[in-house]
């Protein structure tokens, strides 16, 4: 199942999930209409004494019906206006601490790792990472409302009483829910089930109002006695409707468990990681119970049960965990154990990481780190990839091993000083710059100028200093090690910011022309800085004909890249046109001058909120014009993964002998 099945399959269960919630308010705006039916019969009989109980008032119906409806909306809307700030809103609010890039603390550094490894072998921005610090028990999440903005959380048990593998197998389940778009399905759970309950709440904060209350006057306690009745009403309706809506949710979320489950151990080919940390969770004390309060309100967001079900298993929202085990390992023995007290820290996190853990004198001693691996003293002449589209498109947002791999080859082979400027908020500008500079050392110099003369003299002597680093760095390293910089871009804001992206682009134009991985690393840079701070969930265009002309822009763009020859470029777009059958006879190959950067820029933006079948087909499409040839450059594959980013698709680095396959 690739990205765009995931999401669409993400797409369907929403909308059953929608219809279901659909009907639970519905049944909650009939059983209140029921109980004000009835207080109202009470009332008129409290006065007349006779009066006959009316069974359809349309005055009273649509009043309930407005109030029921007004209070779940408002309130539903409240709860995600909370969440939709991203990930981070979600983790912050059950207590979490997000992790400084920069930490020297040997557990959060090994966890950074994992996360950045996973991050480049799948494609997606790195999350940013929460610890729970005030959690003992074994659990995580992942939140946010796209990969854009997601956030990876782990309680501190996990992180200390997990092994390397183990946590590996934790985070790449929660890799799986963040490519299988049910992140957002989460948030809307969320919203939804806060909507229903506020209903009982209020009805409980009338009762508890009106029960502090003493008659006066007159009253001689009826006008009470009516609040009293309205209290309770809502409270058993308002309750009643949690109740069903959390069922609702629990089905809903025990069924991905096992979908993420799978994902994680196709992932890292290593069944043993994720099936130990669900052993260590049955055989450790606290299990993955966490004490939070809010963590029933976001149960169905965790790696395992994270709260107490009052119903046995009607409320959980994860399946047994021996059921969870033996889907993993069909052979266990049932046998459960407990964690040590401390995991012995796996040496080769820290390989690339440039720190060592927190240990005693002793210890260091015997720990001996290996050394990062040898930079070679000049950059290799690009090499050819073996590619095939069908399987490039099958790669997008998938989680599969040989990408893993690749991820790990890549991050180990990066200098470890530019590993650790990558974490750094005032060092990470200095990685981008130092990715546009030029091989030609009066172009170099040039461009330092440039960066001298807007970042400053600081900014520019920093860079020169960093340049050898950049020396023996592979091509194909290049867009993973931008990534690596993302979340350390991100808080850059206001004034610092317009220079940073300014002097990008004064890079970027240096030499009067812009080269196809100087586009990917723009474009790539600020789509991610984009998303990150306001996620784009909206779909604008449903039809290929609306983008007919867009989809001309980037299929010419792109075969001009990867081509001077006339002739080679009109068959490359001939051959990728094939893709696009609904248009193809309305797409014509266009002039360079008519796809440069200032048409290519507004037809991505629109392109960007096309539907998901718009999306994978253009990529299709970008895919076979670039295997035309049957190889693609370093720089081809660096323009569409631009493109991909700039579409919001996750496209992980390029494994050979996966596009070879």
């Amino acid at each position: 199942m690739d990205f765009f099945e995931a999401q669409a399959r993400a797409k369907k269960r929403t909308t059953r999930l929608v219809t279901l919630f659909v009907f639970a308010v519905a049944g909650t705006v009939l059983a209140s209409y029921l109980a004000a039916a009835a207080i109202q019969g009470y009332a008129r009989g409290g006065k007349r004494h006779t009066a006959p109980l009316v069974y359809w008032d349309p005055q009273l119906c649509a009043g309930v019906t407005a109030g029921i409806l007004a209070i779940v909306g408002l309130a539903a809307l409240f709860k995600w206006l909370q969440l939709r700030a991203g990930g981070s809103a979600v983790a912050e609010m059950v207590g979490g601490r997000r992790v400084d890039l920069r930490t020297t603390e040997h557990y959060e550094r090994r966890l950074l790792n994992i996360v950045e490894e996973m991050a480049i072998a799948s494609g997606i921005t790195v999350p940013a990472v929460y610890i729970l610090d005030d959690e003992p028990s074994l659990n995580a999440f992942a939140a946010g409302l796209t990969p854009g903005d997601a956030v990876v959380a782990v309680t501190r048990g996990t992180l200390e009483k997990l092994s390397r593998d183990e946590l590996q197998g934790v985070v790449a389940h929660e890799f799986s829910h963040i490519l299988n778009g049910d992140m957002r399905l989460n948030v809307r759970i969320t919203a939804v089930l806060f909507g229903i309950l506020v209903l009982g709440l209020l009805g409980r904060g009338l009762l508890e109002t009106m029960a502090r209350t003493r008659p006066r006057g007159k009253d001689k306690g009826g006008g009470i006695a009516f609040l009293l009745l309205v209290g309770l009403a809502l409270m058993i309706i308002g309750y009643v409707g949690y109740f069903f809506g959390r069922l609702i949710q629990a089905a809903v979320s025990r069924q991905r468990e096992f979908l993420a489950d799978a994902s994680a151990v196709q992932f890292t080919r290593n069944p043993a990681g994720i099936g130990g940390a669900l052993k260590k969770i049955g055989g450790y004390a606290l299990g993955s119970q966490l004490q939070t309060s809010k963590a029933a309100q976001i149960g169905h967001f965790f790696f395992a049960q994270g709260f107490s079900s009052y119903f046995g298993g009607l409320w959980a929202t994860h399946p047994p965990l021996d059921e969870r085990i033996r889907a993993i390992e069909p052979q266990w023995d049932g046998k459960l154990f407990a964690p040590p007290e401390v995991v012995d820290v796996d040496r080769e996190s820290f390989r690339t990481a440039g720190f060592a853990p927190r240990v005693s004198p002793e210890e260091a001693a015997q720990r001996a780190f290996s050394a990062p691996a040898a930079i070679p003293a000049a950059t290799p002449a690009p090499r050819s990839i073996a590619f095939v589209p069908a399987a490039v498109i099958a790669s997008a947002g998938a989680l599969t091993e040989g990408h893993f791999r690749r991820a790990q080859s890549l991050l180990e082979n990066v200098p470890v000083t530019l590993r650790e400027a990558t974490r750094d908020t005032a060092r990470a500008p200095l990685v981008a710059y130092g990715l546009l500079l030029s091989a030609d050392p009066a172009g170099r110099a040039r461009q330092l100028e440039l960066v001298r003369t807007h970042a400053g003299d600081a900014t520019a002597s920093a860079l020169a200093a960093l340049l050898p680093e950049f020396a023996g760095l592979a091509a194909e390293a290049r867009l993973p090690l931008l990534q690596l910089c993302l979340p350390a871009l991100r808080p850059i804001a206001g004034a610092e910011l317009e220079r940073f992206v300014s002097t990008l682009d004064e890079l970027v134009h240096a030499d009067a022309q812009v080269s196809p991985f100087e586009f990917a690393l723009q474009k790539v840079l600020l789509r991610s800085l984009q998303l990150g701070r306001a996620p784009q969930t909206n779909v604008e265009y449903y039809s290929f004909q609306a983008v007919v002309n867009e989809i001309a822009v980037v299929l010419s763009a792109l075969v001009h890249a990867g081509t001077r020859d006339p002739a080679q470029a009109l068959t490359a777009f001939a051959t990728g046109a094939t893709q696009l059958k609904l248009i193809e006879g309305k797409l014509a190959l266009l002039a360079p001058e008519a796809c440069a950067l200032t048409q290519l820029d507004p037809a991505l933006d629109r392109l960007a909120v096309a539907s998901l079948p718009i999306k994978k087909r253009l990529l299709a499409a970008a895919a076979t014009a670039i295997g035309a040839d049957s190889v693609v450059t370093p720089e081809e594959a660096e323009f569409y993964r631009a493109l991909a980013a700039a579409l919001d698709v996750p496209m992980p680095v390029w494994d050979e002998p996966a596009t070879a396959a």
